[in-house]
């Protein structure tokens, strides 16, 4: 099985730092042929780049404002708009945005593009603040990036990539 782990987010905006952090970790370990980590920043067409290569699965990590107490890691599978039923004044948004810099709109072009793998999961954490400038992350949140290293090996081991024991 082939799986892409892409962390997102911005190094330059506080907590928003996160996917990039937790992706930076599972960088360093050693991890089973077929699954491959990268990070893509704020560039949404990074990502979309990074999948076209062909992949049975995706898993996004980034930081993700659900209304949970700070540092809450969440696995959820997003739900992917179809480019083709928006609206005109929507698609012409979508369109606009030439970077497409949230993981959702990069997600939609990698569907209108036919190149989104059969399965995507989001391991996100709740942050306090990702909007200010800084390098440095929330307690809470940078507390959470080893405990979604471990949720993301979780989540590989589920798809049948990684023994369970090696988590």
């Amino acid at each position: 099985m082939r799986i892409l782990v892409a962390g997102v987010g911005n190094v330059l905006r506080c907590d928003d730092a996160f996917g990039v952090e937790v992706a930076r970790r599972l960088a360093i370990r050693e991890l089973p042929e077929g699954v491959r980590v990268v990070e893509t920043g704020i560039g949404g067409m990074a990502l979309v780049s990074e999948i076209q290569e062909g992949w049975d699965a995706l898993i996004v990590i980034d930081a993700m404002g659900r209304d949970k107490a700070p540092g809450t890691i969440l696995v959820i599978e997003p739900t992917i708009d179809d480019v083709d039923q928006l609206s005109w004044s929507e698609r012409h948004d979508f369109l606009s945005d030439m970077h497409l810099a949230t993981p959702e709109r990069a997600l939609m072009l990698a569907r209108a593009l036919r190149v989104l793998p059969p399965t995507v999961l989001m391991v996100g954490c709740q942050p306090v603040d990702a909007d200010s400038y800084g390098q440095s992350m929330s307690e809470p949140v940078a507390a959470a990036v080893d405990v979604a290293v471990g949720v993301v090996l979780e989540q590989l081991a589920a798809l049948g990539a990684l023994h369970p024991m090696t988590t």
